[in-house]
């Protein structure tokens, strides 16, 4: 399906005594990457909240395979798994420049109204902007 990829470098306030990068960061790494996979299709996460849907976060699993350090280069690609419902959900991988798989990731966000914090459907723009 649909997927994206972002690249950065590591800063070092996102390391610990080690040079390793934190275990904490990575759940940031995959809002940026599920931000840029929005903006990638035309989806802007801010006019969504405007239009009073929010995206919270209701499941994420990291699974670790090699450590990250200060000033890597690594990119997260993110995946739509799915065509989204009531929630969306995205599978990730992440690497450093020499290909080496850092961590594997999957988050479930739900579409909830603003006002009632209740579950909605996936607003229609949105489909469709996934399925051009």
């Amino acid at each position: 399906m649909n997927f994206n990829k972002i690249s950065f470098r590591v800063r070092y306030g996102e390391t610990d005594q080690m040079g390793v990068v934190y275990h904490g960061n990575y759940a940031q790494y995959l809002e940026m990457g599920r931000v840029e996979w929005l903006r990638k299709f035309g989806i802007s996460y801010k006019e969504m909240e405007k239009n009073g849907i929010i995206l919270p976060v209701v499941s994420l699993r990291l699974d670790f395979k090699k450590s990250a350090f200060y000033d890597d280069l690594i990119t997260v690609e993110t995946k739509l798994k799915k065509l989204p419902l009531v929630k969306i959900e995205f599978d990730y991988t992440i690497y450093n420049e020499n290909g080496e798989i850092l961590a594997l990731a999957n988050t479930v966000l739900a579409f909830l109204d603003v006002a009632t914090k209740r579950p909605v459907k996936c607003p229609e723009a949105v489909l469709k902007k996934i399925k051009m």
